[in-house]
């Protein structure tokens, strides 16, 4: 029993190694970015069959990343306010809100938009490499990331709690009307 204890822990020091040193950096969130960083770039393949575009192509212009799932309870909660409270608003001032599925494909992300009622476009990450740019693969999904008009991180949120919320909404209006 004794010998089986120590190779577990054995085992789970050697886990526990190796995704650490798979990233350099993991804040208390989960996020392996941070604040000032250049936004790590990827190609994003819309769900609604929109011409795919690379994330630099949208330098210029403020960009939301929702990271998102449809088995995500506090992202079905977050997404409305999304959608009511950011995208309507500021669709038409400057701003990409992209919703990037993790996981799942085309057609559960399609169902997903159509019951959440959004009409933010939602983006596929079928082999989770956009995801994990961003965050840790064992962090929870429900995470924004605000990217500024020069492709720089400039907001970070996890979870939906109404507070930090309006202050994602607040720095997307101070950026939006400097």
């Amino acid at each position: 029993m004794v010998k089986k204890i120590i190779f577990l822990a054995f085992i789970l020091s050697h886990v526990f190694v190796y995704a650490q040193e798979e990233y350099s950096y993991v804040d208390d969130k989960g996020f392996v970015i941070k604040l000032g960083q250049q936004a790590p770039d990827f190609k994003i393949v819309y769900a609604n069959g929109k011409s795919p575009v690379k994330l630099s192509d949208l330098r210029g212009e403020l960009v939301l990343l929702q990271f998102t799932a449809s088995w995500c309870s506090v992202c079905r909660k977050e997404m409305p306010h999304i959608e009511k409270e950011i995208w309507q608003v500021y669709k038409n001032k400057g701003i990409h809100v992209i919703g990037i599925d993790r996981k799942e494909p085309l057609d559960k992300v399609k169902d997903f938009a159509k019951t959440m009622k959004i009409t933010y476009p939602l983006a596929l990450d079928l082999n989770d490499k956009i995801y994990t740019s961003y965050a840790h693969p064992n962090s929870g999904v429900t995470r924004n990331v605000l990217i500024d008009q020069t492709g720089k991180i400039v907001f970070l949120t996890r979870l939906y709690k109404k507070k930090e919320f309006n202050e994602l909404i607040s720095k997307i209006d101070e950026l939006i009307n400097q």
